[in-house]
């Protein structure tokens, strides 16, 4: 009998041409693997300027010559893993992507492999906005490839190994939300109630003359941004979980907002670096924040007054505990997403205008167990579990808390993480504020 090839292994190699073609026009280098493969068709290495760059990402490739995808839409599709592929994956010591390729529209949508979720972590769910394989992808791409130096995805344990924390929080939203249409865009409406009697509150959206919010806003004072007689409350799930990407990311911004205004009396948002810094009390004062940590009960300086070395009745700067949020929605559930950073002011209220290298310069020295600590430290703050957190919500005030949180996720290591991979060892914190204020020195 004549030998044969069969039309699943031409296709197969119609998508691997396709792709590595495809790669090679976003200028990455692109280097096919043997027939011995196991679950992992070619090597991507991110070039700059036509160097390559030895930062790699592992690439699988479904190709399918037509039909649809499953669940698929204008906007989305998703795709089911093998649980043997994923086994596989995840002790990569590269970053793996899953690029699926159709013939009939020449369409190419790419996904990291970790990114799954259901059971097993199996299930991915593309977006055809924003998972396009093409030269808008080469950020994120590269991003996958960056050490998780400082604030990462997992925060190792410090001892034994076996159990990790992700640092994301689960949010527990409330049953309802609040619907209105309205005239005014959001600049407009920020300026109504910043003119108006009472205290103005901002934990709300608009977009295309709808206004969502969690709180009533007929008996607040947002009722001067919208109209009356068209408030209506509906169940919050019909919104959250909506599969338009623009209606999630819209949610996600109400999200940021309420939690702006939940916690306005202990954090600030920096609009510019994107991210929530404690406040300081009083000028050039440092302050502590007291909780339950893994094991005790634990006190951090949250705002950290440092003086100068030459000069100590000058203060060089003052560090604030910060983290950066980003919200988002994995199956079911929202979830908040922190990494851990630091903000910088001169007195505690005006921006530091060296900021730079003062965060890199703490960030060098963040181990695995000051990130645990501070992820720790984040959810007993969000979560004012205990009544750790004082002065927070008054019941004087009336209001209640309208986000809460859970506790962040526990994953089971088959190793440690060594210390020495977060690179140079924790110093002493005298040490640590002496040198920063020696960068401050230089800097100005």
């Amino acid at each position: 009998m004549a030998k044969k090839i069969t039309h699943s292994q031409m296709l197969g190699e119609r998508g691997e041409s396709a792709v590595r073609t495809r790669f090679l026009s976003m200028n990455f280098q692109f280097d096919g693997r043997s027939r011995l493969e196991a679950g992992i068709d070619g090597i991507a290495e991110i070039m700059i300027d036509g160097e390559p760059q030895a930062r790699m990402i592992a690439v699988q490739i479904k190709t399918t010559e037509s039909g649809r995808y499953t669940a698929e839409s204008d906007n989305s599709f998703t795709y089911l893993l093998e649980s043997d592929d994923l086994a596989y994956w995840r002790v990569s010591n590269l970053p793996v992507i899953l690029v699926l390729y159709r013939v009939s529209d020449e369409t190419y949508y790419w996904k990291d492999v970790s990114s799954g979720v259901g059971k097993d972590a199996r299930k991915l769910t593309f977006s055809k906005m924003d998972d396009v394989l093409d030269h808008k992808a080469v950020d994120r791409l590269a991003a996958l490839t960056v050490p998780k130096h400082g604030a990462g995805y997992y925060v190792p344990p410090l001892e034994g190994g076996e159990d990790a924390l992700v640092n994301m929080l689960p949010i527990k939203l409330p049953d309802e939300i609040f619907v209105a249409s309205t005239s005014y865009d959001g600049k407009k409406a920020t300026s109504v109630l910043l003119d108006a009697s009472d205290t103005p509150r901002f934990d709300w959206a608009i977009k295309g003359g709808s206004f969502w919010s969690f709180h009533d806003p007929r008996e607040e004072v947002t009722r001067e941004i919208v109209d009356l007689d068209q408030v209506e409350a509906i169940d919050t799930a019909s919104i959250a979980f909506h599969e338009d990407i623009h209606e999630q990311h819209n949610f996600a911004f109400l999200l940021r907002n309420t939690l702006q205004h939940q916690f306005r009396d202990e954090l600030r948002w920096d609009k510019t670096k994107k991210l929530f810094h404690f406040l300081a009390k009083e000028k050039n004062t440092s302050r502590t924040f007291t909780y339950d940590s893994a094991k005790k009960r634990a006190t951090t300086t949250v705002v950290n007054v440092v003086q100068q070395k030459a000069n100590p009745e000058r203060v060089a700067f003052v560090r604030h505990h910060a983290f950066v949020p980003r919200f988002e929605c994995f199956g079911d559930e929202w979830n908040l997403i922190i990494t851990p950073t630091y903000h910088f002011t001169t007195n505690g209220f005006i921006p530091h205008s060296y900021p730079d290298a003062l965060l890199s310069g703490k960030k060098r020295l963040d181990n695995n167990a000051s990130l645990r600590g501070q992820l720790i430290m984040w959810h007993r703050l969000l979560a004012r579990a205990a009544n750790e957190v004082r002065g927070l919500f008054d019941e004087e005030s009336g209001e209640v808390p309208i986000l809460s949180f859970g506790e962040p996720p526990v994953l089971t290591l088959p190793t440690t993480v060594p210390e020495d991979a977060w690179g140079t060892p924790k110093k002493a914190s005298e040490q640590e504020d002496s040198q920063q204020a020696e960068l401050w020195k230089d800097a100005v």
